[in-house]
Order: structure tokens, then sequence, then C-alpha cells
């Protein structure tokens, strides 16, 4: 394409905005007119909100102070690439976290980098949890212990808050603690009397929850004080096992893996998290039972995808319903709407996990398979990337990263397919160690810039991996 290097600066700049980023470095350099023209922040912030939905350039000014769009660009399809080739050295680099004397229960970022906020200032910290009683707090890039809480009986549950950097744990004999984030202080103490807690983190306009699920239904704490704010039946004499929160805040979803008769339910959280002496908590039953697995679509207020079975053979099946709440002038009604179901065959049912991407997608992974189906129930894509059983999987805006007994982490990127629409493409490998000295690993956690994991040792003592890519 010839352009005329005299023409205007407006006329310039309205050429340069059919160019991709390379195109427009590339013209940059023709003429001292072309530079001007090709600096010009709007094009690079239009080719940034078009590549990502959110951008945060207060750290990247130009010579003027202004937000410079284009370093911001460059600074972050440069960290991008390197997550998409990952390769060892060059790329990223890999910390081994020890210290735990016991089975890694679980573990959270306390502080992290995301793509809706600085990812260039942050220095990544996670907490993690063992049956060794302890908690501990890592800088994943130095690969160093920053606190250990005291020792006390084995943990079993841990989930993290970054907005209050708080660390909430519950432990086999039912104590529930809450602890600084940054300094490892106890704060608050909660005596459950519940073994097998099951915890999840709620936030809601500007309060904090700690959901307990049990054998005894679910408790609703204050965070981080663990207060008790409400309780509620939910399975007569079986685990709640499986809580999630719906993205608008309005849901809180309850599940039972011990019975496949047992339905799945929904609680209305303003009912739940500011309960009315006089008014019972709004609970609805979903039209299935055998829950296996479930999940929210991240880009609807309040749908969610469920696979369940009601017999023991291969075939499940995913139901998608939509929660509403209908009101009256004298009550408010919960109501769950069935808006897609499908049957998936399964060669695996021990190791199922399901996630979502967007409005459309659904992850689910199936023995060492990670399949990709849209809510029509057309399997997109299928990966068979390892040679042992998937045991954990990680899904983002970016990527994807599936963690194996095989001791290797898989790293797939998203990218629009033009018959499908969103899928996958499968990169590269991440190893995790030696065989002799490891069984596999047993979960995965990402921030937008690294993935941690943690690897089961045959010594008993547990390890966690950090990969960190350089920007």
């Amino acid at each position: 394409m010839e352009i005329c290097p005299h023409l205007p600066l407006d006329c310039l700049i309205t050429v340069f905005s059919l160019l991709q980023d390379e195109d427009l470095i590339s013209v940059s350099t023709v003429c001292k007119e072309w530079y001007h023209a090709a600096e010009t922040q709007w094009l690079w912030k239009r080719l940034c909100l078009k590549r990502w939905s959110f951008c945060n350039v207060s750290q990247f000014r130009t010579d003027t102070g202004t937000p410079s769009w284009k370093r911001y660009y460059l600074r972050r399809s440069h960290l991008e690439m390197k997550m998409k080739s990952g390769r060892s050295c060059a790329d990223y680099t890999c910390k081994s976290l020890r210290g735990h004397k016991g089975k890694v229960v679980g573990f959270g970022y306390l502080v992290g980098n995301d793509d809706c906020s600085d990812v260039w200032k942050s220095t990544p910290v996670v907490c993690s949890a063992s049956t060794d009683g302890t908690v501990k707090a890592w800088d994943i890039q130095k690969g160093v212990n920053l606190w250990t809480s005291p020792a006390q009986s084995p943990m079993q549950d841990i989930i993290v808050d970054p907005v209050r950097s708080v660390v909430v744990t519950s432990d086999c004999t039912g104590t529930i603690k809450a602890w600084e984030g940054l300094t490892g202080q106890e704060l608050a103490s909660f005596e459950s009397g519940l073994s097998n807690a099951k915890l999840m983190l709620f936030n809601d306009k500007s309060s904090s929850f700690v959901m307990v699920g049990s054998i005894q239904g679910l408790v609703v704490l204050t965070c981080p004080a663990l207060s008790e704010v409400s309780r509620h039946v939910v399975f007569d004499s079986f685990r709640v096992d499986l809580l999630l929160s719906s993205p608008d805040k309005k849901w809180i979803f309850t599940a039972s893996k011990e019975n496949l008769d047992l339905c799945p339910k929904v609680f209305y959280t303003e009912t739940v998290c500011y309960p009315n002496k006089d008014e019972e908590s709004l609970c609805q039953s979903l039209s299935i039972n055998g829950c296996c697995a479930a999940v929210f679509l991240p880009s609807h207020h309040a749908r969610i995808a469920v696979i369940h079975t009601d017999s023991l053979f291969s075939n499940k099946t995913v139901s998608v319903f939509d929660l509403t709440i209908k009101e009256s002038k004298y009550k408010k009604e919960p109501q769950a709407q069935q808006v897609a179901s499908f049957q998936i065959e399964l060669r695996d049912r021990t190791n199922l996990t399901l996630e979502a991407k967007g409005s459309n997608t659904l992850l689910v992974t199936d023995g060492n398979f990670l399949k990709v189906y849209t809510l029509t129930g057309d399997l997109v894509a299928s990966f068979e990337d390892h040679i042992q059983p998937i045991s954990a999987l990680c899904v983002d805006s970016f990527r994807v990263v599936t963690a194996s007994h095989d001791l290797s982490l898989r790293v797939l990127t998203w990218r629009n397919d033009k018959q499908h629409g969103l899928n996958l493409e499968s990169q590269y490998q991440l190893l995790g160690g030696s065989h002799t000295m490891s069984r596999g690993f047993t979960n995965v956690a990402c921030d937008y810039s690294s993935i941690v994991a943690s690897v089961e040792s045959v010594d008993g003592k547990d390890v966690l991996k950090a990969y960190t890519f350089d920007f």
C-alpha cells in the first residue's frame, strides 16, 4: 500500500488506524511525519482496548507525564508472548517452595497480578495450609517463606481474601481461624465443631463473609471477626462439599456428592448474610440429582452449569439453569429455570472438574483428557496432553493450565475460532521434578503472570512449585 508522505496528520492517523501493531511500528520509521502520526496515543489505545477488555496504563507515561498506551501495549504483549511460548529460563523462572512437613491441603494468592489491575508492580504472595498444622506465606518470585503460623491440628481447608489481606483456615477439630495475611498474626477463632468443613469466601458490597459447609449444613460467619451470622440446614445427615457463589453475588450454590438422590440447592444471599428474624432464608432446589460438579458462567449474572447423574454409568448430563427472584407485593420467591441440557460421555468418574469461560464455554476434565463444550452440547475440542489423570484445572482470561499426576502442567491459550468461536490451543508443558521424589501435581492456581502448583512428595512433605513469567 502506497501512502504519500505529505498527507496531513489527520489523514495519516486515519490510514494508520487500519494497521496492526507490527505494521504501525514499521511505518513509524519511514519519516518524521509518519513517526509522529504512528505515535498518536489514540491508535495505541485502540489496539489495547481491542485486545484487552481492561487496561491500567497509570504506570506507563510519556515524557510529558501523560499515559503511554504504546508502552503499555508493547510491555503487556511481550509478557503474553513469553507466557505463550514457555521457554525454560528465557521466559520464566521456577522456584521450589519447601518447608511444610505434611500434605498441602490448599493454597491461594494473597497478593497477585490480574489483567484488571497493575500487573507491573505487585510481587505475588501465596499462602498455603498443610496437615502439619501450619499456614505459610511465600514470596514466589524469591522463593522464600515470609511467615509461618504456630502449629495446631492438621489443616483441612484454606481460603484467602486478597482485598482485606486475610487468610481463613479450618482444621480437623472444626476450629476455624482468621490470620492477618501480611504478618501471620491470628485475628479470630471460631469453634464450629464441624469436621471436614468446606470453606468459601464471599464478598458482598462492603462486607466479607466465610461460608462453611459441613454435615450440619451451611454456617455463615463474618470475616475476619468470625462471628456467626446464620445457620441453615441443607442436607440431613450428608455433608455439603460443594460451595459456589454467583458472579452477581446474589446466590450461593450448595451440593453434596455423597448421595445420588440429593438435589443441589441455591440460597439467596441477602437472606443468609443479612437474616431477618421474622423471615426464613430463601432457598430453591434444582430439579436434578446426583451432582458431580458445577460452575457459574463468568459472563452471566446468575447462570450455573451442573454435571449430574442418577446412575453409575459413564454417561452424565450437563444441565444449565438461570437463577432469578420473582418479587410480588408481599414476598420474594427464588426460581431456577433450566435453559440447556445435554449428555456427555466420560471415561473417568473419579477425576472430574468443571470450569467455564465467558458465556458459552465449558471445560471438563475426564481422566487425562480436557474437553471443551458449548452450552448447546457441541464438543469443540479434546486434548490428551497428559499420560495420567488431570488432578486440577485453572482458567483465566488468557490461558488454561491443567495439572496432572504425571508431574506435569500443560498450558493452553485462548483463541477465536471462526467456526466455533472461543477455543483453546495447546502450547507447552511445565515439569514438576523427579518421579522418584514425587507422586504428581495435586492442585494448581494462577494469576496473570505466574503459576503455582502443589506437588505430592513421596516422603509426605509436599512442595509448592512457582513459575513466574518475566516482563
